[in-house]
């Protein structure tokens, strides 16, 4: 009898839950989503003009380089924390005293993003301390590019001890069986992970690139702190454009529009990216 009358309520058990995602996410996706189609300033109500701030964001000349740096701090993700991640992770993994190795890399990961980024900012500022143990005069934090590489190089800093986590994780789930296989059948090295641990990895892997794609998508704090998009805007991405719309130039409706093709961007991104991992499976 306890069954059913279990499965007759289930919805009930479920419907807190998702009363309480309803009213903190979805709700004010749809707000954003209405102010996007008006002009707003926070004071004065908001007035309809339907399509005419997602027009303005084709037109945008800022837009276009907060999208550039948004890319390459994509990019830059794949191939610095989450490489140097599992690098990390598979040199260490069998080696005697791997945790003492891999406990540096863990610890820039208890900073948030602001606190990362004061560290840093002599760091980087120019005439700072890189610049004196470099021996160079370059301007880190003010020339586009460069600025939005040493960002990347601080990002990477901080997220490389918890990828290499995942992926420890990762490789302590692998069965012994195959690999203990390929060692007696002569594989090592390169070929021993080319061939065996690599494919073994791939539903994990899959999960790692996943919430790193995600959260370079909406990189917001690190650039906040240290050039706060600039100078100019040439350091801006999506996500601190989306800010300063809305929040420094009090222009709620466009910031909306921003905050909307953001969210488009990265759920059609982790939808084609999954997608892809699903169909490779």
């Amino acid at each position: 009898m306890k069954a059913p009358l279990l499965g007759r309520f289930r919805h009930g058990y479920v419907a807190p839950a998702a009363l309480l995602v309803a009213v903190l996410l979805y709700a004010p996706f749809l707000w954003t989503a209405y102010l996007s189609l008006t002009r707003y300033d926070g004071l004065e109500p908001p007035a309809w003009t339907g399509l005419a701030n997602f027009g303005k964001l084709f037109a945008d000349t800022a837009l276009l380089t907060s999208t550039r740096n948004t890319l390459i701090w994509v990019i830059g993700t794949m191939v610095l924390p989450v490489g140097l991640g599992l690098l990390v992770a598979v040199l260490s993994y069998d080696i005697k005293g791997g945790a003492w190795f891999r406990a540096p890399f863990m610890l820039p990961y208890a900073l948030s993003g602001a606190g990362l980024a004061m560290v840093w900012s002599p760091i980087l500022s120019h005439g700072g301390i890189a610049n004196v143990l470099l021996g160079v005069d370059t301007a880190f934090l003010q020339d586009a590019p460069v600025n939005t590489l040493a960002m990347l190089a601080v990002w990477t800093w901080q997220q490389l001890g918890v990828n290499t986590l995942l992926f420890v994780v990762g490789l302590q789930s692998i069965p012994k069986e195959p690999i203990e296989a390929a060692r007696l059948d002569g594989a090592s090295g390169w070929r021993l992970f080319r061939h065996v641990i690599w494919p073994l990895m791939r539903p994990l892997t899959a999960v790692v690139v996943g919430l790193a794609l995600v959260a370079s998508l909406k990189t917001f704090d690190i650039v906040w702190v240290l050039t706060q998009g600039g100078p100019g805007r040439n350091s801006e991405t999506l996500a601190v454009t989306m800010y300063k719309e809305t929040f420094v130039a009090s222009d709620y409706g466009y910031g909306s529009a921003v905050a909307v093709m953001l969210t488009v961007v990265t759920g059609l991104a982790s939808y084609l990216y999954l997608r892809r991992q699903v169909t490779a499976t």
